[in-house]
């Protein structure tokens, strides 16, 4: 398999195979707005072509055929379609956030938790990760509605979360059967997602929760910014996304807190990655304990997430150079976005890697990637 080749084989051969299928990639930059729409658009055909109710994980060009439903990320895209209702003023966005909301509360498991995989999974389990990520759309849906399910749903989630966390603030129960490791470092999302049940439902309990998983995620970090334990398959090469995870949701929870560590760490790592951005914007796909490139080609999940926490670096740091790194990964990613083709499978699409047959998420169109994506351009309009 060409991802595969790409990881392992002669660096010659891997930079003309990767230039070969880029110049496939790379499309006319248009204004954001624009980007930001088409991205919308396509988050609201996936969902409304899904078999299920949630959005399907993703659109597979090579099969032509989308996935199920998700109810992980269905989740945390939930808070973007708000947001995008109101930067946009189209209710029809605010409606649809609503409808997934309701999804997510209907496959709800009895304990609380939220199913790894997507629901044709063969066998529904509950996993700290994904259950953590449906937080986010949960108290975003009760926040702007008042539904009292929705508050329910966010209790009973956050509450089965508080009660398999172990003493030192750590998960290492109900991981992800798909992951290879139980132990994940970007589980610090989960604890941001805590901190957004504690805020929707004033509840302090799920704060110290959050609080006592970041405290362990800062025993995790080297003195060179580097996280242990942070990827789904290669903890010695992880992802730029789950990178992106675990770096953003620190400094994230650590400007709530208002606790500096937290902040301070991850502008650690936050800077170290940004020394590893190429010239046309992107960064590399996987990352090595010494911050050196462990691929060639891009995540374009990562890429976005990473510009997203940059941005939200430069409100506290007050400096261009965390918005010129992140201009130039948002831009790099936007040149991926396919705005022309009468494709509506692909057109607006966030493809899984640059060029699309990189090792992750080959030749397919993830609804992670298109969620992301919105959020930095968002938070990088308001920046201007």
């Amino acid at each position: 398999m060409i991802p595969l080749l790409l990881e392992r084989a002669h660096p010659r051969w891997v930079g003309h195979e990767l230039r070969r299928w880029a110049r496939r990639d790379r499309h006319p930059l248009s204004d954001s707005e624009i980007h930001l729409r088409a991205a919308a658009e396509w988050l609201a055909h996936a969902h409304d072509v899904g078999q299920y109710g949630g959005v399907p994980a993703f659109y597979d060009a090579r099969r032509q055929r989308w996935e199920a439903s998700y109810p992980e990320t269905t989740g945390y895209i939930i808070p973007t379609l708000y947001a995008y209702a109101e930067h946009a003023g189209d209710q029809a966005y605010f409606d649809r956030a609503t409808r997934m909301a309701h999804w997510e509360s209907d496959v709800q498991m009895d304990n609380g938790g939220v199913c790894a995989g997507t629901l044709a999974a063969p066998r529904l389990v509950p996993t700290v990760f994904n259950t953590g990520q449906v937080l986010f759309g949960w108290a975003a849906a009760f926040e702007r509605t008042g539904e009292p399910r929705f508050a329910d749903s966010l209790e009973r989630a956050a509450d089965w979360l508080v009660s398999i966390q172990d003493d030192d603030g750590a998960w290492r129960r109900h991981g992800s059967p798909f992951a290879t490791h139980p132990l994940n470092t970007y589980n610090t999302r989960t604890a941001l997602g805590l901190l957004d049940a504690a805020r929707a439902l004033d509840a302090a309990r799920y704060s110290e929760a959050a609080r006592a998983n970041l405290n362990w995620a800062l025993t995790q970090m080297r003195p060179n910014g580097w996280l242990d334990n942070n990827d789904l398959e290669d903890n010695r090469r992880p992802l730029t996304h789950t990178l992106g995870y675990a770096l953003q949701a620190m400094l994230e929870a650590g400007m709530r807190l208002g606790d500096s560590r937290f902040v301070d760490a991850a502008r650690l790592g936050l800077g170290r990655i940004a020394q590893c951005q190429r010239r046309d914007g992107s960064l590399p796909g996987r990352l090595d304990e010494q911050w050196r490139a462990a691929a060639p080609w891009s995540c374009l999940t990562g890429d976005v997430q990473i510009a997203h926490a940059w941005l939200q670096l430069a409100r506290i740091d007050q400096t261009e150079g965390w918005i010129h790194h992140a201009r130039r990964s948002i831009e790099f990613v936007q040149s991926t976005q396919d705005l022309a083709t009468m494709d509506l499978e692909r057109r607006g699409a966030i493809a899984g890697s640059y060029p699309r047959q990189g090792g992750y998420m080959t030749d397919r169109y993830p609804n992670w990637a298109a969620k992301f994506f919105m959020d930095a351009i968002m938070l990088s309009l308001e920046a201007r």
